[in-house]
């Protein structure tokens, strides 16, 4: 057993250090290099509580390893790695900083044993994840890095209440199971579906991700949503709102994308309808559930990361976001464009890609646990997947009419990131026994069978029918998608308005009468001591007589009473 083990998450933090302070080769190594490192250390966490010490009375547990542990601090590792590749000839060296310690976050979130050491790396990644979306370097990225900033400090406070609620109650800071049944756990469970991107505080996701740059988009898409979901999974398996949550933001995500026009805002509300699939699954709670949570975050991470990608190397290259901006892209982006298609098949589910392999999991768990209602509902899901994500994104980005567009295709440290990523949707979905031999779990199920493989290819082929049909009303127009970040947008802000301007002119009103009354007053004593005034005059000798012998005899028969 090993007494003491740094947790794996420092080795990121030190290299961002090093990032910040070397230049040329020595820089690349590093960023390189480093998550290499990283994921040995990842590998050599054994299962069990590894570090503990003393703070403020209570043990706490920096690193703490299990299957699920390491399955996700593997996946963070590989996308800071791809990632980095991705980014490190474009990315500005403030955001490579920033980019190893959210990373760092993750992974040191992904390995806390107690509450107290999850709180602290949570609230890492919120600060640097924030950082950045402000290196997106505009107004509005500005702006919508403040509003993240906001939400996501809101969601760790309330996660603290609801920590030192358990820690109260309880006595211990453990990471273990619990179930939403009293204002603690509840303040915990609501604090982590803020950084689920549960609706109704979704939008801090589409919000901020596609103002950030197309090589830091790649990294908000992978860590926050899915460090998450390794939290409900460690804390909430087997939470029954875990399942209506789940289903509301499946459907949810799918709707605003279908309407959105932005491509990344796309692809930001289908990581709201993809990790509603994982927190269905761990609302059911199964071990077949669990795995295929943790499978499908797997899964999610590598075609998601790969659909960002090619969409900010069409940022990257066109300057342009809209839908009705691009078209036509494939003649001169081919490389892009047949990564994304990988991309949008593995995240629709297809046969063969990884998508396949995961999600169904969770679908078979449902049928194991006789919930044939939502089995339906995530297989009608899967098909509005396939609309929004399988289809829309690459038809009105690469093959719509054409634009008249004739940029370069991805650089080349990009196209190897992408090549990257769409050869894992391949192989995990040609050999998914290879990720299922990670998970949690023993896991025996088999991947492809006659009745799976129609099902889902009747499914996603005839959705892909009706997209073409309906292709008249899915095009895209210049038109805003209100969500609910309206609410602190523009209600807040009008309300905000409204009641200063109230504050404002109730204070003129009071200063005004305030003012009235001081001159009243002024006036009325300049009547008394003014130059005219009463007692500026001169008296008669008799009168002051008069008033000093009132005056004295008031005094006598006060003091003899």
């Amino acid at each position: 057993m090993i007494d003491v083990f740094l947790p794996p998450a420092f080795i990121l933090i030190f290299a961002a250090i090093l990032i910040g302070l070397l230049r040329g080769h020595l820089r690349t190594a590093v960023i390189f290099l480093a998550p290499v490192l990283a994921l040995w250390a990842v590998w050599q966490v054994p299962d069990g509580v590894v570090t503990s010490m003393g703070f403020l009375g209570y043990t706490i547990e920096p690193v703490e390893g299990s299957p699920v542990r390491r399955l996700f601090a593997t996946i963070f590792l590989i996308m800071a790695f791809v990632g980095s590749l991705f980014a490190y000839r474009q990315a500005r060296t403030v955001e490579m900083m920033a980019a190893f310690v959210y990373a760092a976050g993750a992974i040191g979130t992904a390995f806390a044993g107690d509450l107290i050491t999850l709180f602290v790396f949570w609230e890492l990644m919120a600060i640097f994840s924030t950082v950045i979306v402000w290196c997106g370097g505009t107004e509005a990225a500005r702006k919508a890095g403040i509003r993240y900033a906001i939400l996501h400090l809101i969601g760790g406070v309330i996660l603290k209440i609801g920590i030192v609620g358990v820690v109260i109650q309880t006595g211990s800071v453990d990471v273990q199971p619990m179930l939403a049944n009293s204002f603690a756990t509840w303040m915990i469970l609501i604090g982590l579906l803020i950084n689920a991107a549960a609706p109704p505080f979704s939008a801090w996701l589409s919000d901020a991700y596609p103002e950030a740059t197309p090589t830091g988009a790649v990294f908000l898409s992978a860590f926050t949503t899915k460090t998450a979901v390794l939290a409900l999974i460690l804390l909430y398996p087997g939470e029954p709102i875990l399942i209506g949550v789940g289903l509301f933001m499946v459907f949810y995500g799918i709707i605003y994308a279908l309407l959105e026009n932005n491509a990344r805002r796309i692809l930001s509300y289908s990581i709201v309808n993809q990790v509603g699939f994982m927190v269905v699954a761990i609302g059911i709670g199964s071990e077949l559930a669990i795995n295929g949570a943790a499978a499908h975050a797997v899964a999610h991470i590598i075609y998601k990361g790969l659909l960002f990608m090619a969409a900010g190397v069409v940022v990257y290259r066109t300057g342009l976001h809209k839908c009705t901006d691009l078209g036509g892209l494939f003649r001169t982006m081919p490389l892009t464009c047949i990564c994304g298609i990988i991309g949008a098949l593995a995240i629709s589910s297809f046969p063969l890609t990884s998508g396949f392999t995961t999600k169904a999991l969770i679908s078979q768990a449902a049928v194991a646990d006789g919930l044939v209602v939502i089995y339906f509902l995530l297989a009608a899901a899967s098909a509005g997947v396939f609309l929004h994500a399988g289809i829309k994104f690459p038809w009105f980005v690469f093959f719509q009419k054409d634009s008249g567009l004739r940029p370069k295709d991805a650089p080349w440290n990009m196209g190897l990131a992408m090549v990257i990523f769409a050869s894992f949707c391949i192989i995990l979905g040609v050999f998914p026994q290879l990720l299922y031999q990670l998970l949690p779990y023993p896991l025996e199920y088999q991947a492809y069978t006659p009745s799976k493989v129609v099902f889902y290819l009747q499914l996603l082929l005839f959705s892909g029918l009706a997209f073409f049909l309906l292709l008249p009303a899915m095009k895209r127009t210049l038109t805003i998608t209100l969500d609910t970040d309206w609410l602190w947008r523009v209600l807040f802000v009008r309300m905000g308005n409204g009641v200063y301007a109230l504050i404002e002119s109730t204070g003129d009103a009071l200063g005004n009468q305030a003012k009235s009354r001081l001159n009243a007053i002024q006036q009325r004593a300049r009547r008394l001591w003014g130059n005219q005034g009463v007692f500026a005059r001169s008296w008669l000798i008799g009168s002051t007589a008069i008033w000093i012998a009132v005056l004295l005899s008031g005094y006598v028969l006060i003091y003899y009473l």
